[in-house]
């Protein structure tokens, strides 16, 4: 089994069972995020660097316009698409296995978890894990501490309070808040 198999699988929405080869393959490459991310979070880093870094993690290039302020962690980092022009806070963490998109100018704020995985709810197969992935629209403002669960979408120019947790999709132009985080009003109220 190689990337490739793993990331079909994971993009298919997939269970990947506890003990299996496609199991195998993710722990592989969590080693190889984790030592990116080490690199990046050991010690300062220019922004052209901390770009450099983040391309190594997803394998993907990421454009000049994105700005990252470590320490930031992924313990996967081969299914994170970044936009253009966004900017991340501190202290995020991104579970990515199920896919993390992050569309054009969005803001992340401080210490924001993507959380992309479940685990089965049986005991028996609680080793089971259950990929959904985390979509973030265009223009979509993150507040500090938040929490965004597994298949989740949030919508164009949508913000999301602090410190909330999203378990369900939030529609474009909406402010939500709470946990679980429900909408408030629109942006332009």
């Amino acid at each position: 089994m190689e990337l490739h198999n793993l990331l079909e699988a994971l993009n298919a929405g997939q269970t990947i069972p506890g003990s299996s080869p496609l199991h195998a393959v993710m722990h592989r490459v969590s080693q190889d995020a984790l030592r990116i991310t080490s690199e990046l979070n050991g010690r300062y880093q220019e922004p052209e660097r901390v770009r450099e870094l983040l391309g190594q993690l997803t394998g993907k290039s990421v454009d000049d316009s994105v700005t990252v302020f470590p320490p930031f962690y992924s313990d996967f980092g081969k299914n994170i698409t970044f936009g253009k022009r966004i900017f991340i806070n501190s202290g995020c963490k991104f579970q990515d296995q199920g896919g993390v998109v992050i569309g054009d100018d969005c803001l992340i704020g401080h210490n924001t978890v993507l959380a992309t995985l479940n685990h089965d709810l049986d005991p028996s197969r609680r080793a089971d894990m259950h990929p959904a992935p985390i979509v973030l629209g265009r223009n979509v403002w993150i507040g500090s501490n938040v929490t965004v669960l597994p298949g989740v979408t949030i919508g164009d120019d949508a913000v999301v309070a602090a410190a909330s947790v999203v378990t369900k999709d939030v529609p474009a132009g909406t402010i939500v808040v709470g946990s679980p985080a429900r909408v408030v009003r629109s942006v332009h109220d």
